[in-house]
């Protein structure tokens, strides 16, 4: 923590986990516990690598206001993770009732008679810490699976979760035995309708043969009629 000047900055590093081709952020707070407006403008020695939000404001009397520092997306890593990038925070005595919008560059120039507190920020890489992996065994004994669970409740949530995908919906249940209640009585109306279907067509066969009798009794008794008529007719002539 900075106490010289007319801001206290928390930290006093800009600290960033680093991880390759992933952006990283930080952030400062800027404590004002003078009676006064203080005005700030925040400067890096690699703009095009980080983006300051807000880079330029007011801090009003007995109060703070938090900055936000995004580092771009690396390629590659720094050597030996050692950054030489740095960070300026200028702040002076402004006006009662300033606003952002009220801010000047030239507020910060340098002048005879004029206080422009500077303090300066080093940016350190933190190597982002590796998942650890899960121990195959345990030397005391125990198992992997309760090593597993030990590293915490969203282990046994994610298992919960599992288990429960695996286990049918009530209401699919539900239904289900319904239609097994079902089956017998569609099985009997089946039945029924094919005994019905039996039927019908026990009779139209019935029927068929009924017909196929009674045409040839009557081809039988004309004939017997035409054979009488042509005996009839020789014996007449």
């Amino acid at each position: 923590m900075s106490e010289r000047g007319f801001l206290d900055i928390q930290p006093t590093e800009l600290k960033f986990p680093f991880e390759l081709k992933k952006q990283s952020s930080c952030s400062m707070q800027l404590i004002n516990k003078t009676d006064q407006y203080v005005a700030f403008k925040v400067k890096t020695t690699n703009p095009k690598k980080y983006c300051v939000r807000p880079n330029t404001g007011v801090v009003l009397p007995r109060s703070t206001c938090d900055v936000t520092v995004t580092m771009q997306a690396q390629k590659e890593a720094p050597p030996d993770m050692q950054c030489k990038d740095k960070f300026l925070l200028q702040s002076v005595i402004a006006e009662n009732g300033v606003t952002t919008k009220d801010i000047t560059s030239e507020m910060f120039n340098k002048e005879p008679g004029k206080v422009v507190d500077e303090f300066k920020l080093r940016v350190v890489c933190i190597p982002a810490s590796p998942p650890s992996p899960v121990p195959e065994e345990s030397e005391e004994g125990s198992s992997p699976r309760l090593s597993t669970f030990e590293n915490g409740p969203q282990c046994l949530q994610t298992l919960d979760s599992v288990s429960r995908s695996n286990e049918p919906p009530r209401e699919k249940s539900s239904e289900a035995l319904d239609m097994i209640s079902k089956l017998p009585e569609e099985k009997n109306s089946a039945t029924q309708q094919n005994q019905k279907l039996q039927q019908e067509l026990d009779l139209l066969r019935k029927e068929r043969n009924w017909h196929h009798c009674s045409f040839s009794v009557i081809f039988v008794v004309l004939v017997g009629l035409l054979g009488a008529l042509i005996g009839y007719i020789i014996k007449k002539s």
